[in-house]
C-alpha cells in the first residue's frame, strides 16, 4: 500500500452510514447503520495514518426535523459503533443550513474549508474526498481534491473514480490511486 494522501474527507449519509429515504434524515442514534465494509475500511485508513474528516449536509435541522442535539446524538452513535471495530474519525464538519442560505453546504466547498481553517495541517493537494454523492464531488472539485464517488451502477460523475462501495474506495486511497 503506497497512500499519497494525509487527509480523507467522507461524506457521511450514503457513505459511511445507511442513508435515510429521500426527504428523511437519520435523525436518531438507534437509526445509525453502518454500511457493509465501513468499520474495516475506516480502520484500514485509520491504520495508514491518515486523518479523516467527515463533512456532511444535515439540512434536516434547519427543516425543524431534528434538533442540533440530536444531530450530535446521531453523530456520537456514529462514532461508538467505528470504535465497536477500532476505528474512529478525527473530525466532523455539518452544514445545518437550508438551500442557498450558506457557503458550505456542499456543492459549495465550505466544510473542506472550514477543516483546513480549523487544522493548517491539512493540506488539500494531499487530500481525497469519498463520497455518495455529485455534490459531494462538486465540492472537492472545486477546491482541487479528487474525489471517489460510491454509486452501485455507473453514473455520470466528475469523480476521478466511480466504485460499488466504501471498501472499494478505500482500496484506490491506500493504493495512490486517486
Amino acid at each position: 500500500m503506497t497512500a499519497r494522501w494525509r487527509t480523507v474527507f467522507l461524506d457521511r449519509d450514503g457513505t459511511l452510514n445507511v442513508k435515510a429515504p429521500d426527504d428523511d434524515y437519520v435523525r436518531r442514534p438507534e437509526h445509525v447503520r453502518l454500511l457493509p465494509g465501513v468499520a474495516d475500511g475506516v480502520r484500514r485508513l485509520n491504520d495508514a495514518g491518515l486523518r479523516l474528516v467527515v463533512v456532511s449536509n444535515q439540512r434536516g435541522v434547519a427543516r425543524g426535523l431534528m434538533t442540533a442535539d440530536d444531530l450530535d446524538a446521531v453523530n456520537r452513535r456514529l462514532a461508538e459503533l467505528l470504535a465497536e471495530h477500532g476505528a474512529h474519525t478525527d473530525a466532523s464538519y455539518f452544514c445545518t443550513h437550508d438551500k442557498d442560505e450558506c457557503d458550505c453546504r456542499k456543492p459549495l466547498p465550505g466544510l473542506l474549508l472550514q477543516a483546513v481553517r480549523d487544522d493548517p495541517a491539512i493540506d488539500l493537494a494531499a487530500s481525497v474526498l469519498i463520497g455518495d454523492a455529485e455534490s459531494d464531488v462538486i465540492a472537492a472539485a472545486a477546491v482541487g481534491v479528487p474525489a471517489i464517488r460510491i454509486a452501485p451502477a455507473p453514473v455520470r460523475t466528475q469523480a476521478v473514480h466511480t466504485v460499488p462501495d466504501f471498501g472499494a474506495a478505500v482500496d484506490i486511497v491506500l493504493d495512490g490511486a486517486a
